[in-house]
């Protein structure tokens, strides 16, 4: 393995996420590009994440962008640039969505709040639905069907992320849940910045897990049976969310202090499952 492609290994592997997971028991060709693709999306949220000044956040993802232009037009000049270009032209990945992702995390420098699900459906595309159809690029599919699949798929990951979030996310001043619905379900934004639970708090989430469960449903329903082998990976990380969404419920949607997560031991054997399912 080459070092870049060994930096994306490290830098997927020290993250613990699901998206990790899933792709285990990709063959090793495909398993290198999706982490590829996974490490460039990790920098550019690490960039909002761990940079408190807008304005070199800011600058930084500029530099990215630049990254992007000579992943397909020079030389690279990041681990993550090297990987990427290594990998863009033989899986077909899009400079132009890869900017997108980049659209959608300038979207947190500049924007706390979303009015409606609308404005938030629009975040969720940037930062998922696009990086699922670059995945469904990446694990191969016979039909265009499935890259609705792959769409609704991003959106289903990215609302429960938002879900499992809600107090990480007050505590850096964002709050993503849309301002028209915690108004119809009377929940202040003063008390969700302050953690301050409340059975109205607790219908908002359920509200939000319900539309999360139904934009998985609407992807299952999407993907082709051609299709449903090479998509596997995705079916694993879906499965790894949904048990992670159950648990969250089960839980009393207790995501303002605290923050509830899968033990590795746990997804590994859901990953297994899944992926001998088929």
């Amino acid at each position: 393995m080459t070092d870049f492609h060994q930096y994306c290994q490290d830098k997927a592997a020290a993250s613990g996420s699901s998206f990790y997971y899933s792709f285990l028991f990709l063959p090793p060709e495909r398993r290198r590009a999706i982490t590829a693709l996974y490490a460039f999306c990790r920098e550019v949220d690490d960039v909002v994440d761990e940079c408190n000044d807008p304005q070199v956040a800011q600058a930084k993802l500029d530099w990215w962008r630049e990254e992007v232009h000579r992943v397909f037009d020079g030389a690279p000049h990041h681990p993550v640039g090297l990987a990427l270009k290594d990998i863009a032209s033989h899986f077909n990945l899009p400079r132009e969505q890869l900017l997108e992702i980049i659209d959608g995390m300038q979207m947190d420098l500049v924007q706390t709040r979303y009015l409606d699900w609308k404005a938030l459906h629009l975040y969720c595309y940037r930062v998922a639905s696009v990086v699922g159809l670059l995945s469904a690029e990446i694990f191969g599919y016979t039909e265009r069907q499935t890259l609705k699949y792959a769409h609704d798929l991003g959106l289903a990951f990215q609302l429960t992320n938002i879900i499992r979030d809600v107090g990480e996310d007050a505590r850096r001043g964002r709050i993503y849940l849309p301002v028209d619905e915690l108004q119809r379900f009377n929940v202040p934004a003063h008390e969700i910045l302050e953690a301050r639970y409340s059975e109205n708090f607790r219908s908002l989430m359920a509200f939000q897990a319900q539309r999360a469960r139904g934009l998985y449903e609407q992807a299952f329903a999407q993907l082709p049976a051609a299709d449903r082998k090479a998509q596997r990976p995705g079916l694993i990380m879906a499965a790894i969310y949904r048990s992670l969404l159950d648990e969250i419920e089960a839980d009393g949607f207790q995501v303002l202090d605290r923050r509830t997560s899968l033990t590795p031991l746990r997804k590994i054997w859901i990953a297994g499952r899944t992926w001998l399912r088929g």
